[in-house]
């Protein structure tokens, strides 16, 4: 399978990154195809599959709140890819807008292009690191 350096996966997921670094939500939401899904494994409040485009627009854009106001960072690694599948690994950091702990987790995510837009997202983190500093507990009953 040849794909051309326009619409392979590491081409598109760089894409995808610059305007996601840019904050560009316009092209960010461009990069995804209109059926796309994004998976995230474990139990915490964010995880399952956001079905569609706007779902996956809807979900990035409330990640924002999850951190006090200037404080989120992101580092990303290099780009693996072949055929129509790419991976990337990146590190968040943070303070916790319910919390107010430092964040810091390492996370990879295996993204599958179709015709030049991103049509899978499978991301893995440290969940519990996640669902202990990004969210409150719940009340003891």
């Amino acid at each position: 399978m040849t794909i051309s350096a326009g619409t392979g996966a590491k081409a598109v997921l760089r894409r995808y990154l610059d305007a996601l670094t840019e904050g560009d939500l316009t092209a960010v939401a461009g990069t995804f195809a209109e059926d796309a899904t994004w998976s995230i494994h474990g139990t915490m409040p964010l995880s399952g599959i956001k079905r569609g485009r706007s779902a996956i627009m809807e979900f990035l854009s409330n990640a924002v709140a999850l951190y006090q106001p200037g404080t989120q960072t992101f580092s990303f690694g290099e780009i693996t890819a072949e055929d129509d599948r790419a991976v990337l690994e990146w590190r968040v950091r943070g303070t916790a807008s319910a919390t107010g702990l430092a964040y810091d987790n390492s996370y990879c995510g295996v993204f599958r292009v179709h015709d030049g837009r991103i049509t899978e997202v499978r991301e893995y983190l440290d969940s519990l690191h996640a669902a202990q500093v990004l969210f409150r507990p719940p009340a003891d009953r």
